[in-house]
């Protein structure tokens, strides 16, 4: 079975569950903080390794073996498309002041990175491919220099409520 399968379902979870509950939430979701220094690199190789990643999925198959790599890969697609839908609900019903601040979001302060690295693990495991397992690490390690913008992006815009947020929540998990 063609890789690209295993997009159909994050792509409706990710889009589709967003514009069902909240259509405005689609232009937070996709918005990215203003990068500085070498967080521009890090956002252009988030970009591209992204492309890659659905691009790769074009071309590999799912291995239907009953291996371990293939329990362990479909047991991580399965959590991260799930944890990915929990974070979406929970995105669009920001506080007062706009932040993110309830349900998932009191557990971790940027659940749907996280989301998406467990289900692209999946994904890496189910096609049972370290080339995509690469592509996956260069798009998480860029990720993370994404949320370190965001982060002093929302410290900017929400101040103090954001530092008292930081302090109680962790980063990932």
């Amino acid at each position: 079975m063609n890789g690209f399968y295993l997009l159909f379902p994050f792509l409706i979870v990710r889009f589709g569950l967003l514009s069902i509950i909240n259509k405005e939430a689609i232009q937070r979701a996709g918005y990215f903080a203003p990068v500085q220094g070498q967080e521009k690199g890090a956002y252009y190789i988030y970009q591209v390794s992204n492309i890659v990643l659905f691009l790769y999925l074009f071309v590999t198959t799912i291995k239907i073996d009953f291996s371990i790599y293939f329990y362990l890969g479909f047991a991580c697609y399965c959590l991260g498309i799930a944890l990915l839908a929990i974070s979406i609900a929970c995105f669009v019903s920001p506080n007062a002041e706009g932040l993110n601040i309830n349900g998932i979001y009191q557990l971790s302060r940027n659940p749907m990175y996280v989301a998406y690295f467990i289900c692209f693990m999946g994904m890496s495991l189910l096609t049972q491919s370290l080339l995509l397992f690469g592509i996956v690490i260069i798009f998480q390690i860029s990720a993370h220099w994404i949320i370190l913008s965001e982060e002093r992006w929302c410290v900017e815009k929400f101040g103090n409520s954001y530092k008292e947020y930081m302090k109680k929540v962790r980063r990932y998990i």
